[in-house]
């Protein structure tokens, strides 16, 4: 299982999981001015469609993720579509997607740069502002689809480190 971070002090131990986990430069280290807040581990699926695509083919087509967000092995939220992240203490974010490099092998879901667009209750989301998705293993679909209509559920798990600005 890998490490879970749940206060901004672990910003430096973080530092370097970053640097490993976004190649390309796509981002870094939280930037001075931001603290990471927490770093959960999601375990789930990525939910795919099968539908015709702009060449009038059956594709698999992205849907929504369904997973449990955890710390230290403990349950504390779910992640869904929106894309949207709810921890038990009741504060909620939902983000865009700003940018992305591949994951580590073509089974592996992009890693993700994401900005948050809504936020709602007071607890750890409170006041994120970015979000990024490291260490993706799984959830990539594979071959085609047999026929319009039907879902594939794909295992999945990455890290989302939630950041904020500094006080």
């Amino acid at each position: 299982m890998r490490k879970c971070f749940p206060h901004a002090s672990a910003a430096a131990a973080l530092a370097t999981a970053f640097a490993i986990s976004m190649p390309y430069g796509l981002v870094s280290a939280p930037k001075p001015g931001e603290i990471l807040t927490a770093t959960l581990h999601a375990e789930g699926a990525q939910i795919y469609h099968c539908t015709h695509n702009g060449e009038g083919k059956l594709a698999w087509q992205f849907r929504e993720p369904v997973a449990t967000l955890l710390l230290n092995g403990e349950t504390v939220g779910r992640h869904y579509a929106g894309p949207s992240w709810e921890l038990r203490d009741g504060s909620a974010v939902s983000a865009r997607v700003t940018a992305q490099t591949p994951g580590a092998t073509h089974d592996d879901i992009p890693l993700l740069l994401l900005e948050v667009t809504a936020s709602r209750g007071q607890g750890l989301l409170s006041g994120i502002t970015t979000i990024h998705r490291l260490n993706t293993v799984g959830g990539m679909t594979q071959g085609p689809c047999p026929s319009a209509g039907e879902f594939k559920s794909v295992a999945y798990s990455a890290d989302y480190a939630f950041i904020r600005k500094g006080p």
